[in-house]
């Protein structure tokens, strides 16, 4: 080992030891989420049925862009319906884990403190890559035992959770170069995070482009297919070919990204990236001189691309509206899911409550991650010199509060329009649709709410394990919501602990005041109690 990664040992398990619950936590929430897809879906759809889902996935483009029908079996089934939502899952967990073992140690200064001990300059890089392609190893592993024990065949198993790892592991490559480039952590995470979804567009584009073979159940993707690492583990085709052959171009692809990444770490300085940064304004804009404007000015990037993001996935469902109701009528057992979940009998009003109900689980996340940033600003030290100019506590906690409230508000606006007017456009009645929509997006504030006002209670109790408890409450409030937990049959006083199983069924049902005055009252009581415990209690600004 050359001198420049002396200690990479040493500092792969200082990595492991900070990560011994947050990446566990990673992986066992991914794997625990696959067991409660495969034991929904396993064994409740007959032969013909299989066909019917493959022929929708095969001759609906708009459809391809969120799977590729690669045969009518159990597990191409499941391969089309889940890929791209597991594939998006270990990429943004890869992301984060490379990230914060890098540019965010960075930014901490803690890089330098270990810089200056007997340390290569490239071990800390090299750690980061060890630990987070031995997760990818380990979920690879987890998920084809999951799918072999669930009665799937044994190699395709594998082959499947190979995919998810392959894709994992360049994404770890792609952040590695990415902390080279970008000048903050923030920075570095779009990056990489632009790079995931540039891939799963091009290659939504190259399934859009592809050919259906006669019987409609297998689509050949298009040339663009192949630019993408998304579309690599698609063209594995686990539960079909099994092209273990793809597994070389993730494993060639990765080491040209990590080397890419330690020739560019070669040629800057520590706590700098190699792009340039932007000059600012000679003057600056009279919003930053409230709190309210800072963090709006520090958010709007994060929520303009959730903007962006949201409002093409709400016109691809508005898109296939039209075509919904004929293809459930072909799938036994499909409309009784959609009627539980959706509260009503008539077929396409349920499927739009169950859209927009997983819809709302997204937005929720983009709250999430948008309140996380206080505990990031506190524990690396802009917080505290903050607070130490007229910006009270109060003010400072309810800044973020603020932007993340309307821009969920926001975000459930932009869903509801762009669903409604697409489908509207589609099946006719726009003024219609989109007024039915629209209240149905909207109706979903309030829960997202109580969601992000945990998130400020966590955050005001226990600032330290803030992160780790606040994704807690999120996967207990999507497993036991009106999604999951009706596909589960969980009892109802579970799914009664969700606040989105609170929410009305619009547009099956009216809108009724009480349930919405609730979970506002809930919102505001939690929100509150976490700004009176960050009233209370130290700043802490150690990291973790």
């Amino acid at each position: 080992m050359s001198q420049a990664f002396t200690g990479t040992l040493a500092l792969t398990w200082v990595a492991i030891s900070r990560d011994r619950i947050q990446l566990p936590v990673w992986i066992l929430a991914v794997a625990a989420f696959m067991v409660a897809v495969v034991s929904i879906w396993n064994g409740d759809l007959s032969q013909e049925e299989l066909v019917s889902v493959a022929q929708f996935y095969g001759v609906q483009p708009a459809v391809r862009m969120f799977g590729l029908a690669s045969g009518a079996t159990l597990g191409a089934y499941i391969m089309s319906r889940g890929f791209v939502v597991f594939a998006v899952l270990v990429a943004v967990m890869s992301i984060l884990f490379v990230v914060r073992h890098t540019r965010q140690d960075e930014d901490t200064g803690r890089a330098e403190l270990i810089g200056s001990a007997s340390v290569g300059r490239h071990a800390n890089l090299a750690s980061a890559f060890i630990v987070v392609v031995g997760a990818n190893v380990l979920l690879a592993v987890l998920i084809g035992l999951i799918l072999t024990f669930k009665g799937l065949p044994v190699a395709s198993s594998f082959a499947a959770g190979a995919a998810f790892a392959g894709i994992g592991i360049f994404f770890a490559g792609l952040a590695g170069l990415a902390a080279q480039l970008a000048g903050t952590s923030r920075g570095a995470t779009g990056l990489a995070l632009a790079g995931l979804g540039l891939a799963f567009v091009v290659a939504g584009i190259g399934n859009i482009l592809g050919r259906v073979d006669e019987a409609g159940v297998r689509v050949v993707s298009a040339w663009p297919a192949w630019l993408s690492p998304v579309g690599w583990g698609q063209q594995m085709r686990a539960f079909e070919e099994d092209h273990w052959s793809l597994l070389g171009l993730f494993a060639f692809s990765f080491l040209v990204l990590a080397a890419g990444a330690v020739f560019l770490e070669t040629r800057r300085d520590t706590g700098k990236g190699l792009l340039p940064e932007r000059r600012g304004p000679s003057a600056a804009s009279p919003g930053l001189l409230s709190p309210v404007g800072l963090v709006w000015r520090l958010q709007r990037g994060v929520f303009l691309s959730w903007a962006v993001g949201v409002g093409l996935f709400g016109i691809v469902v508005g898109a296939v509206s039209a075509d919904l109701e004929a293809m459930l009528d072909e799938l036994e057992g499909f409309d009784e899911i959609f009627e539980r979940i959706g509260g009503t009998d008539v077929i396409v009003d349920a499927a739009f409550v169950t859209f927009m109900g997983i819809l709302a689980l997204v937005i929720t996340i983009y709250a999430v991650q948008g309140l996380l940033r206080m505990r990031a600003e506190e524990s690396d030290g802009p917080a505290e010199s903050v607070m130490a100019t007229a910006v009270s506590r109060r003010q400072w906690v309810t800044s973020y509060i603020l932007n993340i409230a309307l821009g969920t508000a926001a975000l459930f606006l932009i869903v509801g329009l762009t669903v409604g007017v697409t489908a509207g456009i589609v099946m006719g009645d726009v003024a219609a649709w989109a007024a039915d929509l629209v209240v149905a997006g909207l109706v979903h504030i309030p829960a997202a709410w109580v969601v992000a006002g945990a998130v400020v209670l966590a955050f005001g109790l226990f600032p330290r394990r803030t992160a780790l408890l606040a994704w807690m409450v999120f996967v207990i409030a999507a497993v036991t919501g009106p999604f999951i937990g009706a596909m589960l049959d969980l009892p109802e006083w579970i799914q009664n602990i969700s606040p989105f199983i609170h929410v009305p069924a619009v547009p099956g049902e009216s809108v009724t005041a009480a349930p919405i005055v609730g979970l506002l009252g809930m919102a505001v009581l939690l929100t509150g109690a976490g700004l009176l415990a960050f009233r209370r209690r130290d700043i802490d600004v150690t990291s973790v």
